[in-house]
């Protein structure tokens, strides 16, 4: 087979097995992935190697939407301020819709990504990326003022952690709004910097 032969048997076999992940709860290995789709387990070893070629494939297809509204926001010509918006809440949106169609199955979703964690790092690595630039873009006019740009990238992703954490979105769920979003957004905007704001102005603490 080529190499387009291969990328595409690969999608289509990860898609097939995330259906049967979705029908039965469970993870699904190579050999049980050849049983249901009735073909001979050295075809799916031609295109999966090893179990966790697997689990990468799938990966690849769960974060796909995910990297497909990061590109897209991207490219845009938006101004700082609504591209980190858009950045985080077209994500923010995806993450929620998943979990509201099925609850149970987007939490083995992410009960799987927790024990192969290292199939995400890279897809986790560019959405820092990504980020970065739009920290420099936020910098170029103004905000942000003072702060590295790994040490604005450390802030802001706690900042915003419980929209694109999908344990954090499964758990408070209807806690968390586009609205919300979009003022914490405003409030990095308006007042994270690396002035020191008297917040640790005294070191212990004095009755009034």
């Amino acid at each position: 087979m080529s190499g387009k032969d291969i990328d595409d048997l690969r999608s289509r076999f990860a898609r097939e097995a995330m259906a049967l992940l979705e029908r039965t709860g469970e993870e699904v290995t190579r050999t049980r992935l050849a049983a249901e789709l009735g073909v001979a387990r050295s075809r799916v070893e031609t295109v999966f190697p090893e179990d966790g070629d697997l689990f990468d494939a799938i990966t690849a297809e769960w974060f796909a939407p995910k990297l497909a509204v990061m590109d897209e926001v991207m490219a845009s010509d938006l101004p700082p301020r609504r591209k980190m918006y858009e950045f985080f809440a077209r994500r923010f949106r995806l993450l929620r819709q998943n979990f509201r169609d099925d609850p149970a199955t987007f939490n083995l979703y992410v009960e799987m990504g927790e024990r192969y964690f290292e199939y995400a790092r890279s897809y986790i690595d560019l959405g820092d990326h990504y980020l970065c630039e739009l920290i420099a873009e936020a910098q170029a006019e103004g905000f942000l003022e003072g702060l590295d740009v790994d040490t604005a990238m450390s802030l802001i992703n706690q900042m915003v952690l419980c929209y694109i954490q999908p344990y954090m979105v499964a758990m408070l769920n209807e806690r968390l709004s586009e609205e919300k979003l979009a003022l914490i957004v405003a409030a990095i905007f308006d007042g994270l910097n690396a002035k020191d704001g008297g917040a640790r102005g005294t070191q212990d603490i004095r009755a009034a």
